[in-house]
């Protein structure tokens, strides 16, 4: 099924600041290189069939590139992100903008705290929501009320995971992989109850953020240096497309960060 993902083309990417483990700001990042990453994601998306939009890129504002971040939407519904850190505050409006501006009138700008599809991943019947580190645990409740989806939340506890699409990915509308290191115990019980036949990634293919990926239910774009999950995910009969993303991930993004999927 063809998707419809919102990008941002990262013009103005900098790791200028550390609001996360992966940021070094002394260290830097090439921009021109993370450019080159980008539109190498963007064509594969391309390629693959998917419909591509963009929005503007903002200057001042060199995170603006993880779209994912941006909004959740779903059935057309629009909930927007509220940013903990005030480095990126400015790109709630900016994405909510972009949104109504392309028609989506059902938005709602978020009372509580929220990094959009950082925190909230969509499966067929219900949205799984992470809290601990970016998103308050109170706008999972908001986000139930206003898409009309159960959402159920999932606690992280290790850092480097600070959003759940850093842990987690679904595979299909009813699947997942994901780390089981960095959700805590109970919110690793709910996982193992409601996806006994998830993809288990280990902690090596994590650390390269290799469950920041992409799925649209066939083909899974991820992070070229996830081996082992690329071949579980193959044994599963899925078709595996490696992309490098090493220069955005010097801020902590990968594929799906990149990636606002717009789900009418």
């Amino acid at each position: 099924m063809t998707r419809h993902y919102l990008m941002c083309r990262p013009d103005h990417f900098a790791v200028e600041y550390a609001i996360n483990p992966w940021m070094d700001p002394e260290a830097g990042a090439d921009r021109e290189v993370a450019i080159r990453q980008w539109e190498g994601l963007k064509s594969t998306y391309e390629d693959l069939g998917h419909r591509v939009s963009l929005i503007d890129p903002v200057e001042g504002l060199p995170d603006m590139v993880f779209a994912a971040n941006g909004a959740l939407v779903v059935g057309g519904r629009v909930y927007g992100a509220r940013f903990t850190h005030p480095e990126r505050a400015a790109e709630g409006p900016a994405y909510l903008e972009w949104f109504t501006a392309n028609g989506y009138h059902a938005s709602r700008e978020a009372e509580f705290t929220n990094e959009g599809e950082g925190d909230f991943l969509t499966l067929d019947h219900l949205v799984l929501a992470g809290t601990g580190f970016r998103t308050d645990v109170a706008a999972h409740g908001e986000a139930q009320e206003f898409l009309g989806r159960p959402v159920v939340s999932l606690r992280l506890v290790d850092p480097r995971f600070y959003h759940l699409d850093t842990a987690l990915f679904p595979l299909n509308g009813h699947n997942v992989a994901y780390f089981p290191g960095a959700f805590s115990v109970g919110s690793q019980e709910v996982l193992r109850n409601l996806f006994p036949d998830a993809v288990i990634a280990n902690e090596d293919d994590a650390t390269v953020l290799g469950l920041n990926a992409v799925s649209d239910g066939t083909h899974v774009v991820i992070n070229a240096e996830a081996t082992d999950l690329q071949l579980e995910l193959k044994r599963r009969g899925l078709e595996v497309i490696p992309v490098e993303l090493s220069e955005l991930r010097k801020a902590g993004g990968g594929p799906k960060c990149c990636t606002l999927e717009i789900r009418g």
